[in-house]
């Protein structure tokens, strides 16, 4: 099975839809790792899309927060404004969605899918520190988390946890990683809508589950129309500014 796995699209409909227009052809099953929402001008567009195509969906904790169903005091002021403006844009039946999306983490083909971490779907596992302990709670030696808006991820082989090499690092679009079957691994598909990593491309992968192979990608989107809609929705002009540079 060939899986399209993305995750943080955050409401962000052009970068949706160049991943979704750059890996046609290339899978048989979507992937999200949540976050649908938040940040970005286009939550129906978005939601909409899921609720057609995706196979599979975890919550995210902007999709609790937009669907009202998380307290929002330990947002930051520009993420509570997002959230407090997409709950009230969200259709009926794309809130009900948003509410009823699963918590992770959620096992599939040989591995395993969710937002933070198996321990608790808010964690952000950033550096080997975070990542390390995780590696005895997994239930498959295959897991792809988002949250932290990183491309890349970790790799336990040896007793030695190790930093999968970011991508953009290596300058390349498309940069191939063949899975040892004596290792174990947490992937981070990155960010389609809001990636961190100072690329501002859209970031996913593409995973063959037969031969244990995982590729991951980035593609350009229009930014300036994604920024547009942000800045016309009068949404934080922070929220637009961000997409240009990747943080």
């Amino acid at each position: 099975m060939r899986y399209l796995i993305f995750s943080d699209i955050h409401g962000n409909w052009e970068a949706l839809r160049a991943v979704v227009e750059a890996a046609a052809g290339k899978f048989d099953q979507t992937v999200c790792l949540g976050d649908l929402v938040g940040y970005g001008a286009d939550p129906n567009p978005v939601v909409d899309w899921a609720r057609a195509n995706a196979g599979v969906v975890v919550r995210g904790n902007h999709d609790r927060a937009c669907s009202g169903s998380e307290d929002l005091e330990w947002f930051n002021p520009v993420a509570r404004a997002a959230a407090e403006w997409t709950q009230r844009q969200l259709t009926p039946n794309n809130l009900i969605y948003i509410q009823e999306l699963p918590k992770g983490p959620i096992a599939l083909n040989g591995f395993q899918v969710m937002h933070g971490s198996p321990l608790d779907e808010d964690e952000y596992m950033v550096a080997v520190a975070d990542a390390g302990p995780v590696f005895a709670y997994l239930e498959a030696p295959l897991a792809f988390f988002g949250h932290t808006h990183l491309q890349g991820g970790f790799e336990y082989c040896g007793n030695r946890v190790r930093t999968i090499a970011r991508p953009r690092a290596r300058k390349q679009d498309d940069v191939p990683l063949q899975l040892d079957p004596d290792c174990a691994y947490l992937v981070n598909p990155g960010s389609v809508g809001q990636p961190r990593d100072g690329d501002p491309r859209a970031a996913y992968l593409l995973y063959d589950s037969e031969e244990r192979y995982l590729v991951f990608h980035r593609v350009t989107y229009d930014v300036t129309a994604a920024q547009a809609k942000i800045v016309n929705a009068g949404l934080p002009d922070l929220l637009a500014a961000r997409l240009a540079i990747g943080r």
